[in-house]
């Protein structure tokens, strides 16, 4: 741990111990927006394999890849990942050869995990594997489990897989409980690793990240560069502050937010933006988030529960919108959601865009603008648009998208940045050369917080922009000479 003390100090960093939160993060220097806090090479991670798509276990890339032809469960596109992972593999290999083939399809990456977890403490035991302060199973040892709070049901699916676990490795000094608390563990600190746009690829268990906490108005952001977790400030951020990351998805009303990190992560958060809980603020933005719209379709107000019980109350208008109006919509839709989640979309596309317009009927019909829900619907259809290289429509809908994003996430998330990425992307492709540019630039101002400027997925948004500039530049000047 001396070793850790002065790897963060190097990094103008500290831990301490804060009541009701353990372990905490702090900088000791002013640090800009943009400036990288942290990087961590993962202790170990996995693919998100699947019957569907599989993914290299070295660059997780998915072309060109070939089993292992011993274990029949690990991937790989070529030579160079198979080598700089056989170290570790080899003995994974094989104890999963000693599993009988049906059984190895419950091998999920979360079982792969724990498995390699145990291989490389006893490879760095064993002195094959260097062992080093930000790289050593005394960190995974210093997680948080909570396992006195997991509820029965858990504790005895943690108990099944610890023992496929034992099944798989047969180390005699393994402990199954040991095993099912680092599940736990597992559960509360692994982290998915995604790429630069932010979809999941993989997970990993990154000890030293793990000691940031969360907060739902974080001052920093984690983003993944390949396997490597980067940690950068998303604000400024004085010296002796507390660093914080988001553990969830923050567009949400506070009891939303909170259910959903009791039931993932086992506590009761206390950031400034959960403090408020009751209080105007917070009602107001719970009512406009998950909440229904006004009558009037001119008005922007948001809706509270009637005193009298007869509906729903307009803050801004005081118009009554009666709770069988409400029923209806909602029984509507729900009718309409049912089919739509029941029809597999793959077989028929442009069936499921028709379906997912009519629930966006129906949601607008009900809930607010800038309505969760409403701006999950939307996200689906610009996927499928996309998917179908129906480029106007989706543009349309990046544009609805875009103003909710920037009403519920802060002014430098990433997610707002890849939307306007997206968009630009969209309006240079359909001719809209000087509206792409204006996209692309805000995107790659929002985009060098979280990313940086030096990956290729920035420079790559670089080029386009000074390529969008050009563009409009060329045309005009040619509007310029015509006239």
């Amino acid at each position: 741990m001396a070793d850790l003390q002065r790897f963060l100090q190097d990094r103008c960093l500290s831990v301490s111990n804060l009541p009701h939160k353990g372990r905490s993060l702090f900088t000791t220097r002013d640090i800009r927006p943009g400036e990288v806090i942290l990087s961590q090479k993962p202790y170990i991670c996995v693919p998100n394999n699947t019957s569907l798509e599989s993914r290299c276990d070295g660059c997780f890339k998915t072309n060109n890849l070939k089993k292992c032809s011993g274990c029949q469960v690990v991937w790989y596109c070529g030579s160079f990942c198979q080598k700089s992972e056989w170290k570790l593999h080899r003995h994974e290999c094989k104890a999963l050869t000693r599993l009988e083939k049906e059984k190895r399809k419950f091998v999920t990456p979360t079982i792969r995990l724990m498995v390699k977890l145990y291989i490389k403490r006893n490879l760095q035991n064993e002195k094959v594997l260097p062992i080093t302060s930000t790289d050593n199973y005394s960190l995974v040892e210093a997680l948080v489990s909570h396992m006195s709070e997991i509820d029965e049901k858990q504790m005895l699916l943690y108990a099944q897989m610890a023992n496929l676990v034992n099944l798989i490795l047969q180390f005699p000094s393994v402990d199954l409980r040991e095993i099912a608390e680092n599940f736990s563990k597992f559960s509360c600190n692994a982290h998915s690793i995604c790429d630069s746009e932010l979809r999941p690829q993989g997970i990993g268990l990154f000890p030293l990240v793990s000691i940031i906490n969360h907060s739902c108005s974080p001052n920093a952001v984690l983003v993944f560069e390949e396997q490597m977790a980067v940690v950068r400030a998303m604000d400024n951020i004085s010296k002796d502050s507390e660093i914080t990351i988001s553990y969830i998805e923050t567009a949400g009303s506070t009891l939303t937010r909170q259910k959903s990190l009791k039931e993932q992560y086992l506590f009761h958060c206390q950031c400034a933006r959960c403090s408020n809980v009751g209080k105007p603020h917070d009602i107001e933005e719970s009512a406009i988030l998950e909440g229904y719209r006004c009558s009037n379709e001119k008005c922007t107000g948001f809706l509270l529960r009637d005193p009298e019980e007869k509906g729903f109350v307009c803050q801004k208008c005081l118009l009554l919108r009666s709770k069988e109006e409400v029923k209806k919509l909602a029984s509507d839709l729900k009718t309409v959601s049912e089919k739509a989640h029941a029809s597999p979309s793959a077989e028929n596309k442009q069936a499921a865009i028709e379906l997912y317009k009519t629930i966006e009927k129906l949601q607008v019909k009900l809930y607010h603008s800038f309505s969760i829900t409403l701006m999950r619907t939307r996200e689906k259809l610009l996927k499928m648009l996309m998917d179908l290289e129906i480029w106007r429509e989706a543009l349309n809908y990046c544009r609805l998208i875009v103003p909710v994003y920037q009403r519920v996430y802060p002014a430098t998330h990433p997610l707002i940045g890849l939307q306007f990425y997206t968009q630009g992307k969209l309006e240079w492709l359909l001719g809209e050369t000087k509206e792409a540019v204006s996209s692309l630039i805000k995107a790659f101002d929002i985009l060098r917080i979280s990313h940086g400027t030096s990956t290729p997925f920035m420079k790559e948004l670089s080029a386009k922009l000074e390529e969008a500039r050009a563009e409009a530049s060329y045309k005009l000047a040619c509007i310029e000479k015509r006239l």
